[in-house]
């Protein structure tokens, strides 16, 4: 078995363990404006069921699509409708202990993700840190992630990926992400 714990179902066969995309906690309408539901059928819909279903099928790089399915069922596991909501409990604290406040959070985050250049993800560490992976990886140490993959706002935002950073706070299940953190 793998030694990371997973997020997403797996599934044991008589050969070999398979993933299982996980269902949305919410309907493909529920994040618009932030996330359109034509974002939503592209990027969860198609791109993530492709690691998935690549994965349990042999094809391609099974590492690489078994950490796009990884990472995909972190991401969409953390949305819900937009809202005012500020960050509360756990993720509050970590946040204050290693950022100051959630406004200097999302300024140094913001930094980070304009730094990556091309295709990456970027998250809060359970330490506090903020760190990117430039490609797939399966990581253990997330708390809060945001795909910077090009189909994740270019739908939606076409160039300006600092709007999709400004608008993804908006979508933030601060409740789930506690949950990470417990």
């Amino acid at each position: 078995m793998h030694s990371i714990r997973h997020p997403i179902a797996l599934i044991e066969t008589k050969s070999k363990i398979e993933l299982e995309q996980i269902k949305l906690p919410y309907s493909r309408t529920d994040l618009s404006p932030v996330k359109s539901e034509a974002t939503l059928d592209y990027h969860y819909g198609t791109l993530y069921r492709g690691y998935v279903d690549r994965y349990n099928h042999g094809e391609g790089d099974a590492d690489f699509n078994e950490a796009g399915a990884f990472l995909h069922s972190i991401y969409f596991s953390q949305f819900h409708k937009p809202a005012a909501s500020q960050p509360h409990g756990a993720i509050l604290n970590l946040i204050q202990r290693n950022h100051k406040d959630f406004r200097e959070f999302k300024e140094k985050f913001k930094t980070e993700a304009m730094k990556i250049q091309g295709s990456g993800w970027i998250y809060l560490s359970r330490s506090g840190q903020i760190k990117t992976i430039p490609n797939h990886a399966q990581r253990t140490d997330i708390a809060l992630l945001v795909d910077w993959w090009e189909h994740a706002w270019a739908l939606d935002y076409q160039a300006k990926k600092d709007r999709y950073l400004n608008n993804i706070w908006r979508i933030m299940d601060w409740d789930a992400i506690n949950l990470r953190l417990a």
